[in-house]
């Protein structure tokens, strides 16, 4: 049942574009926080903003909500009863697994806007976002993001998809920034556990049906 290391070690080689691309981007955003305190880094964020940005990342930040993890399961489950079992078992361990550090392991991490609440620095927030102030870490939108979108990067047959999965994941936490809801060590603890957890479901499901095929798996709603 438990993939070998060996097939894991296929899984990433076949996927390159993606854990490649996402190796980069995590090796980057390690590096600016071993270089900066978390609190210049989100100065850094929070200066470089736009009227654009504002209404980009606003909408940007939807990408990694639970409301359109849901939609993709639906969507799915009109091209393959497989592909849809393994979104909904993602989702599922990563809503436990973040939930779970939030509110039992870490529940005493403050959001930016109540960490920075009595302290004289001048942040700038967007117009219409409301604010949460408990249980940031890790960040549950980058989790979710991370975990979709390197999901679909291993079911899609062009890998190259990868490049574009891996921006639109990034794009998704780092809104979590830009917006103030999170720290940048929330969204890179994040974005490391949904690309875990989501790497993990695919090679488990994978290897419990190669033992055990299931006919009415490459089925579908419009597919019978």
């Amino acid at each position: 049942f438990c993939p070998t290391m060996n097939s894991l070690l296929q899984l990433l080689r076949a996927n390159r574009p993606f854990y490649l691309t996402y190796a980069g981007l995590l090796l980057a955003a390690g590096g600016l926080q071993l270089a900066f305190t978390q609190t210049e880094l989100m100065q850094w964020v929070n200066a470089r903003n736009t009227p654009a940005a504002d209404r980009f990342f606003t909408y940007a930040t939807y990408l990694g909500d639970g409301a359109f993890f849901a939609v993709v399961i639906l969507a799915l489950l009109l091209r393959s009863y497989r592909w849809a079992i393994k979104c909904m078992a993602t989702f599922l361990l990563t809503t436990l697994v973040a939930q779970g550090l939030k509110r039992l392991v870490f529940a005493d991490r403050l959001r930016p806007a109540k960490f920075f609440e009595e302290q004289s620095l001048n942040f700038r927030y967007v117009e219409g976002v409301e604010l949460a102030h408990y249980h940031s870490f890790p960040s549950g939108h980058s989790t979710s993001a991370f975990a979709l979108f390197c999901l679909l990067a291993l079911l899609v047959k062009d890998k190259r998809w990868g490049y574009a999965f891996a921006v639109l994941a990034a794009l998704a936490a780092y809104s979590r920034v830009y917006l103030f809801q999170h720290f940048v060590e929330d969204v890179y603890a994040g974005s490391m556990l949904g690309v875990v957890c989501s790497t993990l479901i695919f090679s488990l499901l994978n290897s419990y049906w190669t033992r055990r095929p299931k006919d009415w798996l490459d089925r579908s709603l419009f597919r019978r």
